[in-house]
C-alpha cells in the first residue's frame, strides 16, 4: 500500500476544524481535512444556539475568556468580508428577584475585567426595551449577537479550499502512530477503502469523539487524555410572531447558562438549552427532544416571560456538548494540548471545546498556528 503525505491533517469538519484547517492552509501547509460524516458541520456545530458571545462569563486568564474576545473580533471581521449573515442584536442578562442582584453585580464586574461593554439597567429600562419581560434588574450587553452557523461553515470551507486545502468526507481515522524522528502515520478508512497517510502535523478537532480518538493515538500517554463527559441540551420553539427582539438570558448556574431565549436571523424565538447529563457516549446519542421536558422549560421561561401561553412550546432540536468535567464539578477551560503539554511532536488535541466554541473558532485556529506550529518552526 502506497503512503501519501501531507503537511497537516485536521480531524473533524465542524466550525473549529474548518477554521483550523483554513488557518493551516493559509500558513502555507498542504492541509487535508477529514470528516467521517457525509457533510461538514453535522455534530456540535449544527446544534448550537448560534450566539455570538461577548465574553461576559469566563474566568479571568482562561483560554475561554481570551479566545472568546479575540474570536468575536475575528468572527465579525470574517462575516463582514464574506457576507455571512449575522446581527448584533444585543442581550439582556436578567435578575428575576432581588436575591439575584449580587450575582448580577458580580457578572458585571467580571465583564468589566475583560473589557466587555455592559450597562447595569433598572427593571424599568429593560422593560421599556422588551415590554413582555419580567425582571428586577438587568445587564445590557450590546456586543452580543447571532450568526448563521451553517453559512459561516460553508464560507470557512470555501476559504480553506481557496487556500489549497482538501476536504475528504466519509473518511474515518482508525488509528495514528508517532515514530521517533518521523511524521505521524494515520490509518484512514474512506468508504470501503483503507489507506495510510503521513502527516507532519495532526490536529484532533473531532468534538464529541476527540477523547475517544486520542485514546487510540499510539505514542500519546494515557494521562494526557481526559475523561469525556456528555451533556445534552434540548431546545423548544414558539410559533407565531416573536414577542422579543433581543436575546434574554437568566443568570448562569455554574457552567450552565440556563434556559435562555435566542432568536434566529428571521426573528423567530427558541428557548434552551436545558442540561441533561448522559451516561453513554456519542455512539449512542439520541437527539430527539422529549416533549415531557416542556414543563420544566415552561417554569424556567415564565420567570422572565410570565406571558408565555399555555401549551405554546414545541420541541425543536437538541445538541450535545463534549465536556471534560462531570456533574457537580468545576467547569473546565478549553484544552489545547500541543507538544509542550504532552511531548508528542506535531500533535495538537482540542478537548472540551463547547460554548463559546462557535464564537472562539477563528481564535482557536489562530492559537494552534501561533502557539504550536510557529513555535515548532523557531
Amino acid at each position: 500500500m502506497s503512503v501519501e503525505r501531507v503537511d497537516a491533517l485536521v480531524i473533524g469538519a465542524g466550525v473549529v476544524g474548518l477554521a483550523t484547517a483554513r488557518a493551516l492552509a493559509r500558513a502555507g501547509l498542504d492541509t487535508l481535512l477529514v470528516e467521517s460524516e457525509a457533510a461538514i458541520g453535522q455534530g456540535v456545530s449544527a446544534r448550537s444556539s448560534e450566539v455570538i458571545h461577548a465574553g461576559l462569563y469566563y474566568a479571568p486568564a482562561s483560554l475561554k475568556a481570551s479566545l472568546c474576545l479575540r474570536g468575536r473580533e475575528l468572527l465579525l471581521q470574517f462575516c463582514a468580508e464574506h457576507a455571512v449573515p449575522h446581527r448584533l442584536c444585543g442581550k439582556l442578562v436578567v435578575a428575576t428577584d432581588e436575591t439575584q442582584h449580587a450575582a448580577l453585580l458580580a457578572l458585571q464586574q467580571r465583564a468589566q475585567v475583560h473589557g466587555v461593554p455592559v450597562q447595569s439597567w433598572a427593571a424599568e429600562r429593560a422593560q421599556a426595551l422588551e415590554p413582555a419581560l419580567h425582571c428586577t434588574a438587568a445587564l445590557w450587553s450590546p456586543s452580543s449577537g447571532i450568526v448563521d452557523s451553517h453559512a459561516l461553515m460553508l464560507s470557512l470551507l470555501a476559504s480553506f479550499e481557496a487556500a489549497g486545502g482538501t476536504l475528504a468526507l466519509h473518511t474515518e481515522v482508525l488509528a495514528a502512530q508517532w515514530r521517533p524522528g518521523q511524521p505521524a502515520r494515520l490509518q484512514l478508512r474512506s468508504g470501503s477503502e483503507d489507506m495510510e497517510i503521513d502527516a507532519a502535523w495532526v490536529v484532533n478537532a473531532a468534538g464529541l469523539q476527540a477523547c475517544a480518538l486520542a485514546a487510540r493515538f499510539d505514542g500519546l500517554p494515557a494521562r494526557h487524555v481526559p475523561r469525556a463527559q456528555f451533556a445534552k441540551g434540548s431546545y423548544f420553539s414558539v410559533s407565531g410572531a416573536p414577542v422579543f427582539s433581543h436575546l434574554i438570558y437568566p443568570l448562569p448556574v455554574g457552567a450552565w447558562l440556563g434556559v435562555h431565549l435566542t432568536l434566529d436571523l428571521a426573528g423567530q424565538m427558541r428557548f434552551g438549552p436545558d442540561l441533561e447529563w448522559l451516561a453513554r457516549g456519542p455512539d449512542a446519542l439520541d437527539y430527539r427532544v422529549d416533549p415531557a421536558r416542556a414543563a420544566a422549560f415552561q417554569s424556567a421561561i415564565r420567570r422572565f416571560w410570565p406571558g408565555l401561553p399555555e401549551g405554546a412550546l414545541q420541541p425543536a432540536y437538541s445538541g450535545v456538548r463534549p465536556r471534560i468535567h462531570g456533574p457537580g464539578e468545576q467547569a473546565c477551560d478549553f484544552r489545547i494540548d500541543g507538544p509542550r503539554q504532552h511531548g508528542v511532536p506535531g500533535l495538537v488535541n482540542l478537548f472540551g471545546i463547547e460554548s463559546p466554541g462557535l464564537t472562539s473558532a477563528l481564535a482557536l485556529a489562530e492559537h494552534v498556528v501561533t502557539e504550536h506550529l510557529r513555535d515548532a518552526q523557531t
